[in-house]
């Protein structure tokens, strides 16, 4: 039985979940799990949808495949939370995949997993990746690196779930996992990477994300966000030499 831990944090984005968790669920000897650092209610980033926490970090110490979602602002706050980071750095040792969705990168990063690594994340935090050691990818939607898997924003999670369920079943059912979710993307706009939008599209995508993240909570985390980046800096000036 494959067990799955998809992490859920206050303020998470729904999709980045629940979108891999349709295609997971797809195929028999699974064991899902929503996995917070206890069990209950999650306000999901739009504050109107709740999810809810099926188990805790404790009772949850090796799970074979981790799941973390990003967020529009409550990133910075997960990044500074020392009980999230600490179990993801407690698992990871045993997990056949560590993977991410969105700014759910970031968070890997500032748990130390992604140094040395290629990576994506959402275009709004692309930048923050090379913080961490990482090298950005923003031109790939899903990037593997060993038993770390990264996807770019929110609707890139179906993509790696995908990708996953081909790792882990085989590539017969991955793609029976695609039809029974009819996932046939056609979109109305052609407009869902950077290199596709306009101007004014890319400036009002910007400035909703960034009054979005602009919370109190989120801006206060920083301060703690930064530490980790420089201490993280440090250690890799210290190991060069």
């Amino acid at each position: 039985m494959v067990q799955i831990a998809i992490l859920l944090y206050q303020g998470m984005t729904a999709l980045d979940a629940i979108g891999p968790y349709e295609v997971l669920n797809a195929v028999e000897g699974r064991e899902l799990r929503f996995v917070a650092k206890e069990v209950g209610p999650i306000v999901t980033d739009s504050g109107a949808l709740v999810l809810g926490a099926t188990h805790s970090f404790a009772e949850t110490p090796r799970p074979d495949l981790v799941l973390v979602p990003g967020s529009s602002h409550a990133t910075a706050q997960t990044m500074a939370d020392k009980e999230t980071l600490q179990w993801l750095r407690e698992v990871h040792p045993h997990t056949r995949f560590t993977t991410s969705v969105c700014s759910g990168s970031l968070i890997l990063g500032a748990a130390g997993l992604l140094e040395g690594l290629r990576a994506t994340s959402h275009w709004v935090a692309m930048p923050m990746l090379a913080g961490f050691g990482a090298t950005p990818c923003p031109d790939e939607r899903v990037v593997r690196q060993g038993k770390v898997i990264t996807a770019a924003g929110v609707s890139a999670g179906i993509d790696l779930a995908l990708t996953l369920l081909a790792e882990i079943d085989g590539e017969d059912a991955a793609k029976s996992a695609q039809l029974m979710i009819e996932y046939d993307p056609q979109p109305p706009f052609d407009c869902g990477h950077l290199s596709k939008a306009d101007a004014e599209t890319k400036r009002r995508a910007r400035k909703a994300l960034t009054m979005a993240a602009m919370t109190p909570r989120e801006l206060l985390a920083f301060p703690a966000v930064m530490m980790t980046r420089f201490k993280q800096a440090l250690a890799r000036r210290r190991r060069a030499g």
